[in-house]
């Protein structure tokens, strides 16, 4: 074999390691705390003290779980895919685009992940919360623009109840008592509900005036009043007497937003422990700890959780998803 020869053959060599190399690294760069997996049925854990709460997130836009107290823990994946996700008691809520053209749909998916219900919305998904027996379904889409930060922005928040398919298409449809007064504006915005046990009454934003206020809300009578200003995106506590919301600085949501917790009987807050600027739902992993989505500088979502009490430092709860919520 001549010199030459010994060189190329060495050379195809080399390149065919290499590429062994790569499919090699390829193959295991997945991480191993991902795996497509079906859906299963939520199923009391063993009574041995070991805490097993789940959360349902959003992994790159897929639908999955994993756990909420042990960051490292394998996560399961569906094929389901979501901009925006949440879960209570075995219902399933998903907002997911249809077109390119801003068409968009909620979808309501059974235990193995078919869609059993759905409602065509126009707009990008933004905001997804269900009460927790599950019944009422709420929603908030950009109709125009794509972050609070910004101005002239226009939302629509509806709500479905999901034992009679009623559906309120806007919360705009709804009277409004401002500041003690009767009001309608033609630059009302809506988003960020959340429902109390009744299944009736609800908090949420309205933003209108260059404020953002707290309102409580009545289905049944079809109204709204505000509460307090520089309140956003309110989550209810499991036991009913407090909420966690977003508050901008200085009420200019252009320096961002401190995660904060009020008490719903005396409207007095306490900043929480996180001092990164949060711009999203919170949610209550238990009467003590709250959880939320932090976008990092590369646009990943990592999902953290920090004491309720304003004490405490902020904890990784899944690192790469969002739009978590409580499984079990």
């Amino acid at each position: 074999m001549t010199v030459k020869t010994r060189i190329l053959v060495a050379l195809a060599a080399a390149a065919l390691l290499a590429g062994a190399a790569l499919f090699y690294v390829a193959r295991t760069s997945t991480p191993p705390s991902a795996a497509q997996v079906p859906r299963m049925a939520s199923v009391a854990p063993p009574d041995d003290g070991v805490d097993r709460r789940s959360l349902q997130v959003l992994t790159n836009g897929v639908l999955g779980w994993a756990s909420a107290t042990d960051p490292h823990s394998p996560r399961g994946l569906s094929t389901v895919r979501c901009d925006r996700a949440y879960q209570a008691a075995r219902t399933v809520a998903c907002l997911r685009p249809v077109d390119a053209l801003v068409g968009t749909k909620l979808s309501l998916l059974d235990i193995k992940d078919n869609e059993i219900k759905s409602v065509p919305l126009t707009g990008f998904p933004n905001r997804l919360k269900v009460s927790a027996s599950g019944r009422m379904v709420s929603w908030t889409v950009f109709l125009d623009g794509h972050s609070y930060a910004t101005t002239g922005f226009s939302t629509q928040t509806g709500i479905l109840d999901t034992k009679t398919d009623a559906v309120v298409h806007s919360l705009e449809e709804f009277a409004a008592t401002v500041e003690g007064k009767p009001h309608q504006a033609v630059d009302f915005n809506y988003w960020g509900v959340t429902f109390t046990a009744d299944d009736n009454r609800f908090y949420a934003t309205l933003g209108t005036g260059g404020k953002r206020y707290l309102v409580e809300g009545d289905l049944a009578a079809r109204t709204v009043r505000t509460l307090t200003a520089n309140v956003e995106c309110p989550s209810l506590s499991p036991d009913g007497k407090r909420i966690a919301y977003k508050s901008a600085i200085d009420a200019d949501p252009k320096k961002g937003w401190r995660l904060s917790v009020m008490d719903l009987s005396t409207l007095s807050s306490t900043p929480l422990g996180e001092t990164r600027s949060v711009d999203d739902q919170a949610i209550w992993l238990d009467d003590a700890t709250v959880a939320y989505a932090l976008q990092r500088d590369d646009g990943v979502n990592d999902v953290w959780s920090i004491s309720a009490d304003g004490s405490g430092q902020p904890k990784l709860v899944v690192e790469g998803a969002n739009s978590p919520s409580l499984t079990h």
